[in-house]
């Protein structure tokens, strides 16, 4: 649990912008698909376990959490620092009550596009009382780091690397997807991951990858196969951390090779970039640049702030015209795409944002690996 100092930096920067949207009150989504439970374990300590959980944050005075009845014994409730906690039937009703009770007229929602459950929406839609979108001023409150979330961030980065390198052990042609896969998701739950995890595949024959993710599977690898696991997890402290590195032991396509010529290059301009002060949208379009030299497009965009949420606001893209700050955490994915959208190439690597340039949080190269390599002493 985070000490009290931690607690009270937190709530302090959520309150700061929610008083400047002239908020009395947040409500702070979150539920059990992979990435969405970390707001609420950010702002109470509850680990959501199943189904979904609401913190309610005035602006003064204390928190509360707010559990479906049905998820009464469900998550250690002695867990949060979070200590009252009520569990009606329809969540959405009792906020609606709770807001007309203390007469609040604005009230901010965490996660309303994405999170909040239907039958609570629809309790909270015609109150009395007006519902403000603060996903982004949420994020931005935890975008940067404290040197004890950062302990939590880099922990996590031991964890994942600790998988890759199973898998790498683990890889050899006439296995399936999964079963290469199998030893790094062994490793990541050993470790504390828990179900927080979302480790997914690229693949493709004949040296090359399809340019969509799909989920490990009994597909039997050859050795010309190209794979692209895309590993996606947090730590004990539940912080996510993104890594990926590229697996054949045949040759890659002429296509694959060029695009993989493009990548150092890329990462490493990217990497210097990742500075204090420095936009969001140049970094993005410093890597859109590189690749466009090769006559190679990016698939999506080319990374994200993360933290206890898989996905967090800003994003490294060409719309962002956000100043980083150092001690963001930013995941750096450029999937490269060729003219037609079919085949692809595509690397993750976790960066600290920092004063002068970025920190890559994983000190394995970028290559194509064999199986045959061993993790550094």
């Amino acid at each position: 649990m985070p000490n009290k100092n931690e607690i009270d930096r937190r709530y302090n920067n959520i309150r700061k912008r929610m008083a400047a949207e002239n908020l009395d009150a947040l409500i702070v989504c979150g539920n059990q698909y992979a990435g969405f439970e970390g707001a609420v374990l950010y702002t109470s300590g509850f680990e959501i376990v199943h189904r979904y959980v609401y913190v309610l944050l005035p602006l003064n005075g204390e928190p509360t959490l707010v559990f479906p009845r049905e998820a009464r014994w469900i998550g250690d409730k002695q867990k949060p620092w979070v200590k009252e906690q009520v569990w009606p039937d329809v969540p959405g009703q009792w906020l609606r009550e709770r807001a007309i009770e203390r007469r609040w007229k604005r009230v901010g929602v965490y996660g309303l596009n994405f999170v909040m459950a239907v039958r609570d929406y629809k309790q909270l839609a015609d109150a009395p009382f007006e519902l403000i979108p603060f996903d982004q001023q949420f994020d931005a409150a935890r975008a940067v780091k404290s040197e004890e979330e950062l302990v939590e961030v880099r922990d996590a980065m031991d964890i994942i690397i600790d998988g890759f390198w199973a898998l790498v052990a683990a890889y050899q042609p006439g296995k399936t997807e999964a079963e290469i896969m199998a030893p790094a998701v062994e490793r990541f739950f050993a470790r504390g991951a828990g179900p927080r995890m979302m480790n997914i595949l690229l693949s493709g024959q004949n040296g090359e990858a399809n340019a969509y993710f799909k989920v490990p599977g009994n597909r039997v690898v050859s050795a010309n196969d190209l794979l692209l696991y895309s590993l996606e997890i947090t730590g004990v402290g539940g912080y996510w951390v993104e890594f990926s590195r590229a697996l054949i032991q045949g040759k890659p396509s002429a296509t694959t090779q060029r695009m993989a010529d493009a990548y150092p290059d890329a990462m490493e301009t990217a990497r210097k970039m990742m500075r204090h002060g420095e936009l969001a949208s140049n970094v993005h379009r410093a890597v859109s640049d590189k690749f466009a030299k090769h006559g190679f497009a990016l698939g999506h965009l080319s990374g994200h702030s993360i933290g206890a949420t898989m996905i967090e606001y800003p994003a490294i893209g060409a719309k962002y015209e956000v100043p980083l700050e150092e001690n963001m955490i930013f995941s750096l994915h450029p999937q490269v795409v060729d003219q037609d959208g079919k085949v692809c190439l595509y690397t993750q690597d976790t960066f600290r944002i920092g004063k002068t340039e970025g920190e890559n949080l994983a000190d394995v190269p970028w290559k194509f690996y064999n199986g045959g390599e061993t993790r550094p002493s």
